[in-house]
């Protein structure tokens, strides 16, 4: 029997995410050891489109400066489904560990008024160490 193929998913026009503040830190209390630098974010996701729509999921990707990749996934934001009617936002804070400079993108994902699926994506962004803090 054959898999079914995944439903597509669109964004709906005038949904869109902004990468409102990005802060460095180094070395925080309980940082591991291989991953000393972290990086707090704040984002904010627009609804300024015709339709409410419901953030159910999340996908981060790391391309770090070595070539490796790591994939983060998961159900809700911050444990919250956040639900937006036309013209709200959902903001929120988190962080990103890590021990050299790196890409980050992604999408959310979730379902609008009418159940059809929705992304919106991430937009790239940097996580690059302060010179003085590379070999530290």
């Amino acid at each position: 029997m054959d898999k079914p193929e995944p439903a597509s998913r669109t964004t709906p026009d005038g949904l869109f995410v902004t990468v409102d503040e990005l802060l460095y830190f180094f070395r925080p209390e309980h940082a591991p050891e291989d991953r000393p630098h972290l990086f707090n974010y704040h984002l904010t996701i627009h609804n300024h489109s015709d339709t409410t729509v419901t953030i159910l999921a999340r996908k981060w990707v790391l391309e770090y400066g070595n070539g490796e990749v790591d994939v983060f996934e998961g159900d809700k934001i911050i444990g919250k489904t956040p639900v937006l009617a036309p013209r709200e936002s959902f903001s929120y804070d988190s962080f990103h560990m890590v021990g050299m400079n790196a890409r980050v993108n992604g999408a959310f994902h979730g379902v609008d008024a009418s159940g059809k699926t929705i992304s919106v994506s991430i937009p790239f962004f940097e996580l690059n160490i302060p010179r003085e803090k590379e070999c530290s």
